[in-house]
Order: structure tokens, then sequence, then C-alpha cells
């Protein structure tokens, strides 16, 4: 097969995956960015690669079950091709249960996630234990699955941008296209899909987050009062996030921010004296139908979107790096139903 072009518009999670799936079945890629690598959603801070509750099973699920299955082999390639430590490990999640209705959702969920997860991860209910690494729980029981892991957001571009290196692609800020050309510019993409479009394609959405200084690293990932904690490998643990449609300043953080860490403060104990050393706000970019926009630009020939990570971005990238790797270099579509571009427009 001969070799393909590829210019991918666009240094985000999105872009950097697929320009690595390309570069590694021989494309030869360039990644054209103005604002540099990681300069909107990507490089946030919390990073949690967390799964869709095991029932109501459709499509987007079965996607990302097998983005995040991949996702360890993912990783691992990325770092020891360019040397970067991306912060990623599946170490699991816990969650509280609320009240005895959730708790018989819980267990119905351990059911039908042993046999929706193939075996390869489990949901299942247990005793809430004594310790300040934990949620609180009010019926003494949470909820843990082995499916959850995280990455550092800013640590896996990084990663991304070594091993891309090592394999001869630098990011660019200005080139003509060259060959098939992906569009992988979140917030702004979307905003430009609008114009001219009836209704909305997408949005981008603020969200603000905090990075404490604590050391858990290793721990599970916890989620309680709609609040996720995330002990990142490197000392730190993100708390987040909030879901804004209105703002005042895509970039600034506010009282939102402080009821996060409050909430977060009171759920687990071992996070009552960290010292918070960051706040964050960016916008996310999410489609209409709230999945990811992948596939070929309708009525642009050569050109192709990915788009929409939203909230799951991370945790989508090695499934939506493969699928449009596919496309671009073998023309083989593979991206399921509800994640296809004209699903939005």
């Amino acid at each position: 097969m001969a070799m393909v072009d590829v210019t991918v518009r666009g240094a985000g999670i999105f872009g950097l995956s697929v320009a690595w799936a390309c570069v590694l079945r021989g494309a030869s890629v360039r990644v054209v960015d103005p604002a540099g690598p990681a300069a909107g959603a990507s490089g946030g801070i919390v990073g949690a690669l967390a799964p869709h509750v095991p029932e109501n099973w459709n499509a987007k699920k079965a996607f990302q079950l097998e983005s995040l299955l991949s996702a360890e082999a993912f990783w691992d390639e990325v770092a020891a091709t360019g040397g970067g430590a991306p912060g990623y490990i599946r170490s699991g999640r816990l969650q509280p249960v609320a009240d005895e209705a959730a708790l018989a959702l819980a267990r119905q969920r351990e059911a039908t996630a042993a046999a929706l997860w193939q075996g390869r991860a489990r949901w299942e209910v247990i005793r809430a234990e004594d310790s300040d690494w934990a949620p609180a729980s009010p019926t003494g029981w949470l909820i843990r699955d082995t499916l959850s892991a995280l990455v550092h957001p800013r640590h896996g571009c990084n990663a991304l941008l070594a091993a891309l290196a090592a394999k001869g692609v630098e990011i660019i800020s200005e080139a003509p296209d060259q060959g098939k050309v992906l569009w992988a510019t979140g917030v702004a993409g979307l905003e430009a899909l609008n114009t001219g479009h009836p209704r909305l394609v997408g949005a981008g959405i603020k969200g603000q987050a905090a990075l404490l200084q604590l050391d858990q690293g290793g721990a599970a990932q916890l989620f309680a009062d709609g609040v996720h904690v995330i002990p990142h490998l490197d000392g730190t643990v993100a708390v987040g996030g909030t879901t804004e449609r209105d703002y005042d300043s895509p970039d600034s953080t506010d009282a939102q921010l402080d009821a996060v860490i409050a909430k977060a403060r009171a759920a687990v104990p071992a996070l009552q004296d960290a010292p918070v050393i960051e706040r964050w706000a960016g916008l996310r970019p999410r489609s209409r139908s709230r999945a990811p926009m992948l596939g070929a630009w309708p009525g642009n020939p050569g050109h192709y979107i990915a788009n929409g990570g939203f909230k799951i971005g991370f945790g989508m990238a090695p499934k939506v790096a493969q699928v449009m790797a596919d496309l671009l270099l073998e023309g083989r579509d593979t991206i399921p139903n509800g994640f296809r571009v004209s699903d939005n427009l």
C-alpha cells in the first residue's frame, strides 16, 4: 500500500491520538495547531476514564467499553516509544450507595456488568470500610468497578507528543493541507460547523476543576455527590467538575468551583487539609448528540472530523484513533451509528 499523507488539524487528545494511530500504520503525518498542543480542554487536570453504567446497552457504551479495555496497551506503547509517562493506571473506582433503592439497582448492575463487560472487568457491591480514602456512604455499601482508569491529561498529551517526535512528527503552527485532512479542532471546530446550519451542531461547555496536593497515587478514583476525585500518579489529586452552558468568562474560576472542592472535602476525609495548588477552567467540546462526531465531512471531499469528546475524550481516544485511522488510511468505515458527523448536521 502506498504511503498516505495525512494533515491533522488540532493537537488535542483526539488529534494527537489519531496522528499516532496513523503513524503506526505507516502514514506520513503532520499535526497543525496555531495554539500549540493541548491548548484547549485537553490541557485540563481531571482525566477520569470511567464507564457508563452497565445497562440499557447501546453503541456508545460498547464503543467506550472497547476503548477503555484497549487503553492500557495504547498508553504503554506511547510511553515505550517516546519515554514519556502519561500517568495512566487502571485502579478502579469507588462510589457510595445512597439508599436501599440504589443498593437494589447496584446489585442488578452486578449481573449485567458480568455479561456486558465480557468478564474483563467487574461491577460489584462491597461493604464500606473505615478508611480516609473512601467516600462516605449512608448505607455502609460502596460500588466498586474495576474498569475505571485515569490518565493525567497534560502528561498524556506530552507523552503522545514525545512518541510522535520519536517517529519524526512535529507539531507546527501553520501549514497547507497535504493529503487527507482531519479536523480535530474542538470548540472552535464546532463553532465553525454551526455557521450556516439551521440548528446547533455543538458547543463549548465550561468546566471547572481543582488540583490538590496529596499523594494517593495508585489508589482507586472516587465519585461522590457528583464530584470526581482523581488520585494522579504525580502526587496530586484532581477534583471536578462543573457543567456550565452559560458563563461570563470561559477560563475563570468562581464560587461554583469552591462548592466542588467543599463537596470533595466533605465526602473524602483525606482531602480535609490538602492544599489547593491549581484552579482550572476551560471549554469542552460537546456535540448536539453528546457522542463524539466522527467521519467524513459531508460536502468537503478528502476532509474528515473527529470532535465532541466533551467529558469522555480521553476515555474514547484509543478507539477513536483506531476507527479514524481505518477510515483515513484504508477507506474502511467502522464508525458506529450515532457517532457519525452526519448525525449532528
